[in-house]
């Protein structure tokens, strides 16, 4: 097999496909229409984000067999007609759930307890203990959006704190023992803290919005390790002032741009964002929840195991 790959990964998924047998070929500056020129002479290609992967590009890969995309989602991908090709789509959420369970703990337990407010403050000269008393999360109902596989490990790290997790999720029978799946009115009507883990679809895209903000019955966190274009910024922005919102961890942003390595094409900031950037209850990070050295070796193996089981078995 003749596999193109248009963005770099661990090595180890070159290496163990070329166990495999396969041919690895490399293109990481080429534009979409000059991969489309080639792509016919490939019976797999491995992507990040670089680019949507749309009708036009498929009618162009008549001999791909599969797309693995080293990462959760599949959205950069036109999966309907990938699969009317016969083409085997392929993902990893595996891969990184316990490096996003992780970052949005450390997101909520940071906010909780004003560590970057507090860092700032002493690195100006100032020592602020009672301005910086914190929250426990121990007692705290959780409320998850999302029961997949990085709901289920964000539930698996709050095991621990003696806090109470619920979920709400489109499928049935999701609860386990880290968690309790309830109606929405339910969680709306229980949740602190709420953590978003939904892939993006037609359900997901700008579903917290002022609405669906002001249907919680108290004032809540929320936390963002999924995808920028779940939440409506702006609406975000006015729970925030208003005290709906108590604070906010994103790791996302709807300003995100597809490949996710960019934000905005020039300086004309959104004034939401200006907002956030600025606001002591708000904390951001550049979309790396699942982005770390340990997840980005589990990631390339997990897509090289599922690649070995479809073709190699």
């Amino acid at each position: 097999m003749k596999i193109l790959h248009i963005d770099s990964n661990h090595a180890i998924l070159q290496e163990d496909l070329a166990l495999f047998g396969c041919e690895n070929h490399e293109d990481y500056t080429s534009t979409k229409t000059e991969v489309e020129s080639k792509i016919h002479l490939y019976d797999g290609i491995v992507i990040r984000s670089r680019f949507n992967i749309d009708k036009t590009f498929l009618d162009a890969a008549s001999n791909l067999k599969f797309i693995a995309r080293v990462g959760a989602g599949l959205e950069s991908i036109d999966c309907d007609y990938a699969k009317r090709k016969g083409i085997v789509l392929i993902a990893a959420p595996e891969g990184n759930r316990n490096a996003v369970g992780e970052h949005a703990l450390g997101m909520i337990l940071s906010l909780f307890n004003n560590l970057k407010k507090a860092d700032l403050e002493i690195r100006q000269g100032q020592w602020l203990r009672e301005a910086n008393r914190g929250l426990e999360l121990e007692g705290k109902t959780v409320g998850l959006i999302g029961y997949g596989n990085m709901g289920k490990a964000f539930a698996k790290k709050l095991k621990g704190f003696d806090c109470k997790v619920i979920c709400y999720d489109l499928k049935d029978h999701v609860s386990d023992e880290n968690c309790s799946q309830v109606s929405l009115e339910e969680l709306q009507a229980q949740t602190d803290v709420l953590s978003i883990h939904t892939p993006h679809n037609e359900q997901s895209f700008k579903m917290i919005d002022a609405n669906f903000i002001n249907g919680f019955q108290k004032s809540f966190y929320i936390i963002n390790t999924a995808r920028g274009t779940a939440i409506v910024t702006n609406d975000l922005v006015d729970g925030l002032k208003s005290g709906k919102v108590l604070g906010a961890c994103l790791d996302v942003l709807e300003y995100e741009k597809l490949s996710f390595e960019n934000l905005f094409e020039n300086n004309q900031l959104p004034p939401a964002f200006e907002y956030l950037i600025h606001a002591d209850n708000v904390l951001l990070s550049p979309h790396i929840a699942g982005w770390t050295v340990e997840s980005k070796f589990k990631l390339a193996k997990t897509i090289t195991q599922k690649i070995h089981q479809h073709f190699f078995n």
